[in-house]
Parts: structure tokens; sequence; C-alpha cells
């Protein structure tokens, strides 16, 4: 992930937080978009409660990941500007880029979508379901821990709490419209997934998160080589 290095915290041009916030709308977008248990739940509960089903997963899903954010921007933020931590973060989030990106290309060859069994998903809560998914979803929690560590590390180093409150809202508002679609489309019988259209932006977020990492990678380089 690329660093944002300013002498200055809460001086940055609106240049450079537009820059932040499409960065962080393409990376997290690839996680967003992507099938997982809180997307095929949405659809097995949205065929029964269209929009509202999806928005209340929404809630639940922030319900989990707002505090896990807060928590690991309040861990960071002592540690936010010395240069280990950065370096380190840095190496970890753009390893985790270029692993998630090669994931993501294997997963749009080999993913074949079947409509899946409700398995009494539909007759839940989805409130609940969105808080359970969420929590127990360790690939959500690995995320949040590398490619989302940085993130927040890179959003301390804008504006410090306000900077993380700014990449959240960007990053958070796609899990809203996503899941809430995704469940209004399985209401009137669209299957998403297998739309021509979703797949081609499946595959190009793959070779884009590992662009990502290795840009990520470069700068913690330069930051460990620079005395």
């Amino acid at each position: 992930m690329r660093k944002i290095n300013y002498s200055d915290f809460g001086l940055c041009s609106v240049m450079e937080i537009l820059s932040f916030i499409a960065t962080i709308i393409f990376v997290t977008a690839s996680g967003a978009l992507a099938p997982g248990p809180l997307f095929f739940a949405a659809i097995s509960h949205g065929a029964k409660s269209g929009a509202r089903g999806g928005l209340a997963f929404s809630i639940g899903h922030t319900l989990v990941e707002f505090p896990l954010v807060v928590i690991l921007a309040l861990g960071l933020l002592i540690v936010a500007r010395e240069p280990a931590v950065q370096v380190s973060i840095g190496v970890v989030g753009g390893l985790a880029l270029l692993v998630f990106g090669a994931m993501q290309i294997r997963d749009c060859f080999k993913f074949r979508f079947n409509q899946p069994r409700s398995s009494g998903i539909a007759s839940r809560n989805p409130l609940l379901v969105g808080l359970t998914f969420t929590g127990l979803n360790p690939f959500f929690i690995l995320w949040w821990l590398t490619v989302g560590g940085d993130l927040i590390l890179d959003s301390l180093t804008i504006a410090w709490l306000p900077g993380v409150i700014l990449m959240y809202v960007s990053h958070v508002w796609m899990d809203y419209a996503w899941l809430t679609a995704v469940a209004h489309f399985a209401r009137v019988g669209t299957n998403v997934v297998g739309t021509k259209w979703y797949r081609i932006v499946m595959i190009l977020f793959g070779p884009a998160l590992i662009c990502f990492g290795l840009l990520g990678l470069y700068q913690a380089h330069l930051s460990l080589s620079t005395p």
C-alpha cells in the first residue's frame, strides 16, 4: 500500500485526500464484491426479504467491523509515526495483497455459481446473521489485520482518528450498496454472479491487487532504505 507521508497531520490537499479515497474504494471493493458467507446469506434471505434483508445484513456486519477498526486504530495510534511500524505493516499489507490478488485470479476461473440452499437462513434474523457471519469469518479478520491495517495506518498518517473515520466511510458504503442490491436482485430472481459484467470486474481486480501489493512492497523498501 502506498505510504502517504506528511510532516503536518491534517494539512492534506484535496487531491491527496481524493487519491486516498479512490485507493480505499478500489482495494476494498475486491473484498466487498467477492462471493463469501455473507454474500450467499444475502442471496438466500434476500429471495424472501428483498433489499430490507440486505440492509439488515449490512448493519449486522458494521456492528462487528467498526469496533474492530476502532480497536486497530487505537492500537496503531501510539506507534503510527514509527518507521519500523510503517515498514512492517507495509510489507505485511503488500504481501497480503499479492496473495489476495492471486486468489482472486484463481477463483475467477474455478468459481461456478450455484444457487445456495437456504439451510434455514431465510428464516433467521438478518441482523443476527450479519453479526455471526462477519464475526466468525476468518478471512474477514485476516483482511483487516493485513491489508486493512495498512489502510488504517495511512489514514492515521493523514488525519489521525478523523482520517480513520474517512477511511471507514469510504469503505463501508460499498457493503451497504452491494448487499442491499444482491438481496434485491435475489428477490426479483436475477443471478448477479452469473452476469458477464460481474465476472469481468472480478477478473480485473486480481491483477490490480497484485499491482497494489508490489507498490506497497516497493514503498516499504524505499522507507527501509531511507536513513
